[in-house]
Protein backbone atom coordinates (compact mmCIF):
# COMPACT_ATOMS: atom_id res chain seq x y z
CA UNK A 1 0.00 0.00 0.00
CA UNK A 2 2.76 2.36 0.23
CA UNK A 3 4.29 2.41 -2.62
CA UNK A 4 1.04 2.77 -4.29
CA UNK A 5 0.85 5.94 -2.10
CA UNK A 6 4.07 7.32 -2.94
CA UNK A 7 3.38 6.64 -6.89
CA UNK A 8 0.32 8.27 -6.34
CA UNK A 9 1.89 11.47 -4.76
CA UNK A 10 4.79 11.81 -7.26
CA UNK A 11 2.34 11.67 -9.99
CA UNK A 12 0.54 14.33 -8.26
CA UNK A 13 3.66 16.33 -7.74
CA UNK A 14 4.78 15.87 -11.90
CA UNK A 15 1.36 17.07 -12.89
CA UNK A 16 0.92 20.16 -10.40
CA UNK A 17 4.64 21.18 -11.47
CA UNK A 18 3.39 20.55 -15.06
CA UNK A 19 0.84 22.73 -15.06
CA UNK A 20 2.53 25.13 -13.07
CA UNK A 21 5.52 25.43 -16.01
CA UNK A 22 2.87 25.13 -18.55
CA UNK A 23 0.95 28.56 -16.99
CA UNK A 24 4.71 30.47 -16.21
CA UNK A 25 5.27 29.51 -20.27
CA UNK A 26 2.20 31.26 -21.36
CA UNK A 27 1.95 34.01 -18.70
CA UNK A 28 5.66 35.15 -18.96
CA UNK A 29 6.06 34.90 -22.99
CA UNK A 30 8.46 36.94 -24.43
CA UNK A 31 7.81 38.04 -27.84
CA UNK A 32 10.97 38.60 -29.88
CA UNK A 33 10.79 41.42 -32.74
CA UNK A 34 8.95 40.10 -35.52
CA UNK A 35 11.27 42.68 -37.54
CA UNK A 36 14.45 41.01 -36.54
CA UNK A 37 13.52 37.50 -37.07
CA UNK A 38 12.75 38.59 -40.75
CA UNK A 39 15.99 39.81 -41.15
CA UNK A 40 17.79 36.88 -39.40
CA UNK A 41 16.39 34.82 -41.87
CA UNK A 42 17.76 36.88 -44.96
CA UNK A 43 21.38 36.63 -43.28
CA UNK A 44 23.83 33.32 -43.95
CA UNK A 45 24.11 32.40 -40.65
CA UNK A 46 28.01 32.04 -40.92
CA UNK A 47 28.20 33.41 -37.30
CA UNK A 48 31.66 34.89 -38.60
CA UNK A 49 31.66 38.49 -36.70
CA UNK A 50 32.88 40.21 -39.79
CA UNK A 51 29.98 42.95 -39.14
CA UNK A 52 31.19 44.04 -35.64
CA UNK A 53 28.64 41.95 -33.96
CA UNK A 54 28.86 38.40 -32.29
CA UNK A 55 26.60 36.73 -34.73
CA UNK A 56 23.72 36.86 -37.14
CA UNK A 57 21.31 37.20 -34.85
CA UNK A 58 22.73 40.31 -33.04
CA UNK A 59 23.54 41.64 -35.89
CA UNK A 60 19.15 41.64 -37.19
CA UNK A 61 18.39 42.98 -33.89
CA UNK A 62 20.41 46.12 -34.29
CA UNK A 63 19.13 46.54 -37.60
CA UNK A 64 15.79 46.50 -36.74
CA UNK A 65 16.35 49.02 -33.65
CA UNK A 66 18.24 51.33 -36.34
CA UNK A 67 21.39 50.95 -34.36
CA UNK A 68 23.38 49.47 -37.34
CA UNK A 69 24.21 50.13 -41.15
CA UNK A 70 22.62 47.79 -43.76
CA UNK A 71 26.09 46.97 -45.82
CA UNK A 72 27.61 45.70 -42.71
CA UNK A 73 26.94 41.79 -43.42
CA UNK A 74 30.38 40.75 -45.94
CA UNK A 75 29.13 36.87 -46.25
CA UNK A 76 25.79 37.76 -47.15
CA UNK A 77 27.37 40.72 -49.61
CA UNK A 78 25.03 42.69 -51.79
CA UNK A 79 22.41 41.01 -52.55
CA UNK A 80 21.71 40.51 -48.91
CA UNK A 81 22.30 44.19 -48.33
CA UNK A 82 19.69 44.99 -50.65
CA UNK A 83 16.78 42.39 -49.51
CA UNK A 84 17.84 43.94 -45.87
CA UNK A 85 17.63 47.60 -47.87
CA UNK A 86 14.34 46.56 -49.11
CA UNK A 87 13.07 45.34 -45.31
CA UNK A 88 13.78 48.07 -43.61
CA UNK A 89 12.39 50.51 -46.18
CA UNK A 90 16.04 52.46 -46.10
CA UNK A 91 18.43 53.57 -49.02
CA UNK A 92 20.94 50.57 -50.02
CA UNK A 93 24.73 51.84 -49.37
CA UNK A 94 27.93 50.74 -50.89
CA UNK A 95 29.53 47.43 -49.92
CA UNK A 96 33.38 47.57 -49.24
CA UNK A 97 35.65 46.75 -51.99
CA UNK A 98 36.28 43.13 -50.24
CA UNK A 99 32.50 42.47 -50.30
CA UNK A 100 30.95 43.21 -54.01
CA UNK A 101 33.67 40.73 -56.06
CA UNK A 102 32.24 37.19 -55.22
CA UNK A 103 34.47 34.21 -54.11
CA UNK A 104 34.31 30.90 -53.99
CA UNK A 105 33.46 29.35 -50.73
CA UNK A 106 36.32 29.03 -48.92
CA UNK A 107 37.04 26.49 -45.94
CA UNK A 108 40.37 25.99 -43.47
CA UNK A 109 42.82 23.77 -44.22
CA UNK A 110 45.53 22.51 -40.95
CA UNK A 111 48.95 21.84 -41.58
CA UNK A 112 48.77 19.17 -39.14
CA UNK A 113 52.45 18.73 -39.27
CA UNK A 114 52.69 22.44 -38.18
CA UNK A 115 50.13 22.91 -35.59
CA UNK A 116 51.48 23.25 -32.11
CA UNK A 117 47.94 22.65 -30.33
CA UNK A 118 47.67 26.34 -28.85
CA UNK A 119 43.92 26.48 -29.28
CA UNK A 120 43.80 29.95 -30.46
CA UNK A 121 42.06 28.67 -33.53
CA UNK A 122 39.01 27.00 -31.49
CA UNK A 123 38.65 29.54 -29.78
CA UNK A 124 38.17 31.67 -32.62
CA UNK A 125 35.60 29.52 -34.17
CA UNK A 126 31.90 30.60 -34.32
CA UNK A 127 30.72 27.56 -35.25
CA UNK A 128 33.07 24.86 -33.27
CA UNK A 129 34.06 23.76 -37.00
CA UNK A 130 37.56 23.12 -35.25
CA UNK A 131 38.18 20.52 -33.56
CA UNK A 132 41.15 18.90 -31.03
CA UNK A 133 42.97 19.66 -27.78
CA UNK A 134 45.79 22.13 -26.02
CA UNK A 135 49.16 20.66 -27.70
CA UNK A 136 47.79 18.38 -29.95
CA UNK A 137 47.01 18.62 -33.20
CA UNK A 138 43.85 20.20 -34.83
CA UNK A 139 41.74 19.88 -37.75
CA UNK A 140 38.85 21.39 -39.67
CA UNK A 141 35.12 19.73 -40.09
CA UNK A 142 34.82 20.97 -43.41
CA UNK A 143 31.34 20.81 -43.89
CA UNK A 144 30.76 22.57 -40.92
CA UNK A 145 32.85 25.68 -41.75
CA UNK A 146 31.91 28.71 -42.98
CA UNK A 147 34.80 30.23 -44.39
CA UNK A 148 34.89 33.27 -42.24
CA UNK A 149 38.69 33.29 -42.07
CA UNK A 150 38.67 34.09 -38.25
CA UNK A 151 41.20 31.42 -37.54
CA UNK A 152 43.51 32.68 -39.99
CA UNK A 153 45.00 35.69 -38.30
CA UNK A 154 45.01 34.19 -34.62
CA UNK A 155 47.59 31.07 -35.39
CA UNK A 156 51.12 31.94 -34.02
CA UNK A 157 52.62 29.64 -36.26
CA UNK A 158 50.70 30.48 -39.58
CA UNK A 159 49.52 26.99 -40.50
CA UNK A 160 45.86 27.72 -41.54
CA UNK A 161 45.30 27.83 -45.04
CA UNK A 162 42.06 29.06 -46.91
CA UNK A 163 41.37 26.78 -49.96
CA UNK A 164 38.40 26.56 -52.22
CA UNK A 165 35.93 24.13 -51.40
CA UNK A 166 36.50 21.01 -53.66
CA UNK A 167 33.45 20.36 -56.34
CA UNK A 168 31.44 17.44 -55.18
CA UNK A 169 28.06 16.40 -56.54
CA UNK A 170 26.15 18.20 -53.06
CA UNK A 171 27.93 21.46 -53.92
CA UNK A 172 28.08 22.25 -57.56
CA UNK A 173 25.82 24.77 -58.95
CA UNK A 174 25.37 25.57 -63.02
CA UNK A 175 27.06 29.02 -63.90
CA UNK A 176 25.14 32.24 -63.82
CA UNK A 177 22.82 32.74 -67.37
CA UNK A 178 24.23 35.84 -67.12
CA UNK A 179 27.88 35.22 -67.27
CA UNK A 180 27.51 32.78 -70.69
CA UNK A 181 26.03 35.37 -72.55
CA UNK A 182 28.71 37.76 -71.84
CA UNK A 183 31.09 35.12 -72.31
CA UNK A 184 29.40 34.67 -76.20
CA UNK A 185 29.66 38.04 -76.63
Amino acid sequence: MSIVAGLLIFFALAVVFGLLLGYAAVRFKIEGNPLAELIDKKLPQTQCGQCGYPGCKPYAEALAKGEAEVNLCIPGGEPTMLEIAEILQVEPKPMDAEATAPKPRMVAVIDEDICIGCVLCIKACPVDAIVGTTKMMHTVIEKECTGCELCVPVCPVDCIDMVIEKTSLKNWKWPEPTVAAETQK
